[in-house]
């Protein structure tokens, strides 16, 4: 019995409008949407390979540089404290093309100086314009356009049969009620499906023959991944159908009900969430700590300035004591053993000032870092009453552009500052002087790897995200079998 109506629900949708915009939107847009953004993919990977090649050749210009004028990176360094010797490049991943997620927001490198971290452009401020509009993307499609049209697909299913009359005749025929709405929610969920898998399946061969690397285990497990969630975010959005389309008597006043959840479930509440996190919770800019730390150091420099002038201040005039027939116009040269002098004494309190700063560094830092990650928790737990939100949060770090992705990545670029501050920032003085000592700090040092989580990792991070999915999907049909149990025919 159950498979006779499903088999006569699928006809019913075969036949319907709506399914030939379902083939329409699924033909069009997946395979298109993968074939631009592959293309976009490559030219990103291209100014990568352009910034690593000339991270290089500058690196290797430094290594091979011998006149004291152009006496590399470390002697610079002591006199530019903004200077960047290095940077950490964001790398493109190849399942962009189906998530762009965060990583048209990332800065472009992360830039390691004496003064802390800078960041580079991000691709969405070097076109602004085009990102007006937003992005589309697999996720974009999938969030918003099947999850409207999961909704039209089941909007009507009892309501439309109750008005028609048909579901009393339906129901007297002793068929069980259960019966009636798994057939009506199964036969709807696989007429909406089979052209969602075809449009999918033939995106990936366009993605093949562009040289897309699906071959890989990690790409092609991550790619079923995403599939497979975006099929349980659709299965959520029929069963709010099913809920709507059973609590209201009226298809109109059901559709009204349902287009009204949908703009507020995943266009309005995803987006309220991070605005009220913005408030509760208020933050410093990287840009604001970038500049304390600057003018801290600048403090700290000129006070070692003015230590030094003192000395040297001290030196001529016991010079000028020990030579009292050369007179008051004079002129005395300050010989290296004077500066050796002068350079012992200022020793330690270059060290305290270096010590003074990194606390301050530190503590900016963590400060900031709080701030974000508290401002970042709140927005993220808000916007999950939403299943779009928790759906985008899963398929994006499947995808590596979401949250592990930024989090990587930062991580990455502070431990590497670490690194520097330990080897190489810390050996040169506040003062920029003290370069006798520069042969035995290493000229360069290549930035760490950027190592991507695995996918094992990817799931454990994004397992309230499931969880939540599976969450709204259970309780939801749960709802509208209960209500359609009790209703009154």
């Amino acid at each position: 019995m159950l498979m006779t109506l499903i088999q006569k629900e699928i006809m019913h949708h075969i036949l319907s409008a709506r399914f030939v915009a379902l083939l329409l939107m699924c033909v069009l847009l997946i395979p298109l949407n993968l074939h631009i953004n592959y293309h976009h993919y490559l030219k990103r990977q291209i100014d990568y390979q352009e910034q690593e090649t000339l991270e290089d050749e500058n690196a290797l210009k430094d290594e091979n540089s011998e006149k004291p004028e152009g006496m590399s990176i470390k002697f610079k360094l002591a006199r530019d404290t903004n200077l960047e010797v290095s940077k950490v490049i964001l790398k493109p991943t190849p399942l962009s093309v189906f998530a762009t997620g965060l990583e048209s927001a990332l800065p472009s490198y992360l830039g390691m100086t004496r003064n802390g971290i800078t960041r580079g452009e991000a691709s969405l401020s070097t076109a602004p314009i085009a990102f007006l509009l937003g992005h589309l993307d697999f996720v974009f499609v999938v969030s918003t356009v099947f999850s409207l049209l999961a909704l039209l697909f089941t909007f009507d299913a009892v309501a439309g049969e109750r008005e028609a009359g048909t579901l009393r005749i339906t129901l007297a025929n002793a068929l069980p009620r259960d019966i009636f709405l798994w057939s009506k929610l199964i036969g709807g969920y696989f007429v909406f499906i089979l052209p969602f898998l075809m449009s999918v399946i033939i995106g990936l061969l366009v993605l093949v023959l562009q040289g897309f690397p699906l071959s890989e285990p990690d790409i092609f497990l991550r790619i079923l991944c995403l599939i497979f969630v975006s099929l349980l975010y659709i299965s959520v959005f029929f069963a709010v159908g099913a809920v709507i389309s059973i609590y209201f008597d009226s298809s109109k006043t059901a559709l009204i009900v349902a287009f009204t959840v949908w703009v507020f479930v995943v266009l309005i509440l995803p987006r309220v969430g991070f605005l009220a996190a913005q408030i509760v919770a208020p933050t410093s800019t990287a840009e604001s700590v970038y500049r304390e730390k600057t003018a801290k150091r600048a403090e700290l420099r000129a006070g070692l300035d003015t230590e030094r002038g003192k000395m040297m201040g001290e030196v001529l005039s016991e010079m000028q004591k020990s030579n009292p027939s050369q007179g008051g116009t004079a002129v005395f040269t300050i010989g290296p053993g004077h500066m050796e002098k002068m350079n012992e004494k200022m020793a330690p309190l270059e060290e305290e000032a270096r010590l003074k700063y990194r606390d301050l560094a530190t503590q900016l830092d963590r400060r900031y870092e709080r701030e974000r990650k508290h401002q970042d928790t709140i927005g993220v737990n808000f916007s999950r009453i939403t299943p779009t939100a928790s759906f985008i949060f899963l398929a994006t770090d499947a995808t590596q552009t979401g949250q592990a992705k930024k989090n990587t990545y930062f991580q990455t670029g502070t431990r590497y500052y670490e690194t520097l501050d330990t080897e190489i920032f810390s050996k040169i003085s506040e003062g920029g002087f003290g370069h006798h000592d520069m042969a035995e700090i290493p000229s360069t040092m290549p930035p760490p790897p950027l190592v991507e989580p695995t996918l094992g990792e990817t799931l454990q991070h994004a397992a309230l995200d499931l969880l939540l999915l599976c969450f709204f999907a259970i309780v939801l049909t749960t709802v509208a079998f209960l209500k359609f149990f009790r209703m009154d025919i």
